[in-house]
């Protein structure tokens, strides 16, 4: 089975988050040479996948089987893949199953390597991700199988495929402040205390402010405020408490304490009530790292391109291996119809991208 059959396999299993539709059996099939590990939580599904070729380094790649929902406006069957212009359409097709198609195509046609190979994939990726890679990992630490180096195959590249690599990612911290007021006639503003009136007095020193100037690879830190309500949506009576909500996506400058900090800056002469909670951590793997360095040349040789290292967009799996010790980068395809209608990409990116990754494997040393 060539990458690209094997590609168009994956495809078609409907592996909505967390349903894997039986496509962790047909990988135990497919890679059926390789040791298993396997665990099953609040549904969803985890497979570690591996094969210790010699006593060396431990090399994993990370992905997920999962999908979000096709939704509308589809022009076919989104679990049907179609190929037209060179470019397959189906939901999964660049997020992720490209990348997952690749390194499972790559270590199927592993001769031999340096320690032991092996792979996580998860059904729980696009969802809360509290049971998948984070929870496998934690298998993996108890039975000291934690790898040294992961790849995690998410569409990283931007213009051309590999034009990037991310050798980090920013975290996120959700914060929903409360100011508590006094509520009152609209008539009479000297007997309360509007908390609407009060915030806006410090909103500009805070909407949008960086709260440090990042780095090399890092953006700076932005407090950007998601949502603010209060009132009964009536005009004569002013309200009590105010709510507002905000996300920090964070680079290692800036933690939840600093926040806190900035936080009560502006609001100390204030009632008010702050909660944060951290849904990520951020992390960079050194460029200098083995990892990095291997599939640096493995793309340039390939793709005659030396790709960028970035920290830039959302969070990943990535950030599992990370908080464990684990220096990770992510590549993959072109990221440019994640989670759209008419999900697509390239046959070419797929085929390449599958080839990187078995030159990633073989001259790994």
């Amino acid at each position: 089975m060539d990458v690209i059959s094997l590609f168009k396999t994956l495809l078609k299993f409907k592996s909505i988050t967390p349903n894997d539709d039986g496509a962790m059996e047909f990988i135990k099939d497919y890679l059926n040479n390789f040791e298993v590990i396997e665990t099953q939580k609040e549904g969803v599904k985890n497979l570690f996948i591996y094969k210790k070729f010699g006593d060396g380094e431990h090399l994993c790649f990370g992905g997920h089987i999962d999908v979000v929902p096709p939704g509308d406006g589809w022009e076919s069957d989104p679990f049907e893949p179609v190929e037209r212009d060179g470019k397959i359409y189906a939901r999964g097709a660049q997020d992720m199953k490209s990348g997952l198609a690749a390194f499972l195509w790559a270590m199927k046609n592993a001769k031999n390597f340096n320690g032991t190979l092996s792979a996580l994939i998860t059904s729980d990726e696009e969802g809360d991700a509290i049971w998948g890679t984070k929870y496998m990992l934690e298998i993996l630490k108890k039975k000291n199988m934690l790898p040294d180096y992961a790849i995690v195959a998410e569409p990283t590249c931007e213009r051309e495929f590999g034009d990037v690599i991310k050798i980090g990612r920013r975290g996120s911290i959700n914060g929903v402040l409360k100011k508590i007021g006094l509520q009152g006639h609209a008539a009479y503003p000297e007997k309360s205390i509007n908390p609407i009136h009060k915030v806006a007095q410090v909103l500009h020193k805070i909407a949008g402010v960086d709260l440090d100037k990042g780095d090399e690879y890092f953006a700076p830190s932005k407090f950007v405020v998601t949502d603010i309500r209060a009132g009964m949506e009536v005009t004569n009576v002013t309200p009590g408490e105010l709510k507002m909500m905000f996300n920090v996506r964070n680079n290692t400058q800036t933690d939840k304490e600093k926040i806190q900090k900035f936080i009560h800056k502006h609001f100390k002469d204030m009632n008010y009530t702050l909660t944060l909670k951290e849904s990520a951590k951020p992390f960079i793997t050194d460029p200098n790292t083995k990892v990095v360095t291997m599939l640096d040349k493995a793309i340039k040789k390939e793709t005659n391109i030396t790709p960028k290292h970035s920290t830039a967009g959302g969070t990943s799996d990535a950030r599992f291996f990370a908080e464990y010790g684990v220096k990770v980068v992510e590549f993959g395809v072109k990221n440019d119809t994640i989670h759209a209608p008419n999900e697509r990409t390239t046959k070419e990116e797929v085929i390449k991208l599958s080839k990187i990754f078995k030159d990633v494997i073989k001259k790994w040393e």
